[in-house]
């Protein structure tokens, strides 16, 4: 991890601003396809299958690089590689908005995802570099940028709406190239330097991990199609595993590895990251079908698909700036993180109960703000736990972990998901009973991984005395 500066840049703030607007278009660039994601379908030719790769792609490609990206920002310095991801960024949007073919689509949004990886962690690098010399400012800084992920999953979803209904879905990704042109113009003023480091990067294991994440992920997407048994399902499994292994067995030999393997005996820090991949698991799943029944099932236009998602995105913004960090002081992490978990399992396998005549006041509405407050308890403990269990100078490795534990856990989640729902019935367009039947699936499947989570919370993590007299700025990664 790059230098912390002992004297404060006066230019701070405005660098935290910039840092926020990273984190807030990372996970805008996760939510914004959604309300277009039936146009695209229509326009490009994919399957309803294949449609969740157009997530997938992203995250998988996100998820796959982001300890590289944090080794890359280590070795050549956090400003570099957050300037060089912006542009990975901007090309990725432009391929994928210009994308006439599915192939082409997908390689722009793995381009985009690659870009992400870049900047995730060096942000966090950065924001320490500004802010570790000073606990005090460092807390309200974790806070801000902590509030930035779910105003960009919120602005995603209804800016996806407004851009899907009024221009076309090629702008949800053309959005982020003046962005991108910004941040670019910006981080030289604004960002600190650090001297490149010596060292060697592991570019193997990254492209080992990478491939092996996408191979299962592809495994488990096309079994619905060519047979849970078949040979191809096998082999595609089968190599995603070994990939996997090789990227653990090239960590644990090597001298400067991606993710050094023994932080993971940290206390409570393994426990944080499978939650937070079960929290993605379950989260990412649900609002991908959610997506899909109000347009195809209620036959809600892109604009109201949009709007409707506001209350949930809304209550998720507001739980996790002024709730969540409040109750975790008061109750402690680990009764959050399970008391989360179960709101989330409720309010999924309420969902499970929609109907093909259903309306979006009756079964929509309650149980996904009741399944939005549960996410929001989950997520700030468990990402506040994953990063403060670590030691200090660990903090960004610790960062890329519990990143690439929820991109993973989106991956993983979503594909298997979009397995069980095509088994049941949500392949067939057009037939509203079958596309409720699976999605209903899908919602009852993810209700699982979250109840899974909210039994492994209990008994992995250790808990920890609440603080006797809870302050209202107390950042959720203290």
């Amino acid at each position: 991890m790059s230098a912390i500066s002992p004297q404060p840049s006066p230019r701070r703030w405005w660098g935290l601003a910039l840092i926020a607007m990273a984190q807030f278009m990372v996970i805008m660039d996760t939510s914004i396809i959604g309300v277009a994601l039936p146009e695209m379908q229509t326009d490009l030719g994919f399957t309803q299958g294949n449609l969740s790769w157009v997530f997938n792609a992203y995250v998988v490609a996100f998820g796959g690089l982001l300890l590289l990206g944090g080794r890359l920002s280590d070795l050549l310095g956090a400003k570099r590689v957050f300037s060089a991801g912006w542009a990975v960024l901007a090309i990725g949007s432009l391929m994928a908005g210009l994308a006439n073919e599915v192939w082409i689509e997908l390689a722009g949004r793995a381009v985009q995802g690659a870009g992400s990886a870049l900047i995730a962690p060096s942000a966090l690098t950065l924001l320490m570099m500004l802010f570790g010399s000073s606990p005090k400012e460092l807390t309200k800084a974790f806070a801000l940028y902590g509030a930035a992920a779910p105003a960009g999953g919120t602005a995603g979803v209804f800016l996806g709406g407004v851009i899907t209904q009024y221009t076309n879905w090629p702008w949800v990704f053309y959005l982020n190239i003046p962005v991108a042109v910004l941040a670019l113009v910006a981080t030289s003023g604004l960002m600190p330097s650090a001297p490149p480091a010596r060292g060697s990067i592991d570019i193997l294991g990254a492209l080992t991990v990478t491939a092996g994440l996408g191979t299962i992920v592809y495994a488990v997407v096309r079994a619905p199609e060519v047979g849970w048994a078949a040979g191809e399902t096998w082999l595609m499994m089968t190599t995603g595993i070994a990939l996997t292994g090789l990227f653990v067995a090239r960590q644990a030999k090597s001298r400067a590895p991606l993710m050094r393997l023994s932080i993971l005996r940290t206390p409570n820090l393994a426990g944080a990251n499978l939650a937070q991949l079960l929290l993605a698991g379950a989260w990412i799943p649900m609002w991908f079908f959610l997506n899909l029944y109000l347009q195809q099932v209620l036959d809600l236009g892109a604009f109201a698909s949009g709007a409707a998602l506001l209350p949930m995105t809304g209550t998720v913004m507001l739980m996790m700036i002024v709730f969540a960090p409040r109750f975790m002081n008061r109750f402690g992490p680990r009764t959050m993180i399970v008391s989360g978990m179960v709101a989330l399992a409720a309010g999924m396998l309420w969902l499970s109960f929609v109907r093909p005549d259903g309306s979006y006041a009756v079964d929509v509405l309650p149980a996904s703000l009741l399944a939005a407050v549960g996410m929001s308890l989950a997520f700030i403990p468990s990402l506040g736990t994953a990063i403060s269990s670590a030691r200090p100078e660990e903090g960004g490795l610790a960062s890329g972990i519990v990143n690439t534990s929820y991109q993973i856990g989106s991956a993983l989640g979503l594909a298997a998901m979009t397995a069980i729902a095509a088994s049941q019935g949500a392949d067939q367009l057009g037939n509203a009973s079958a596309l409720t039947d699976g999605f209903s699936a899908a919602f009852l499947g993810a209700s699982a991984i979250a109840a899974a989570g909210a039994a492994l919370a209990l008994t992995t993590l250790r808990a920890k005395q609440p603080a006797a007299q809870p302050e209202p700025e107390t950042s959720p990664v203290a």
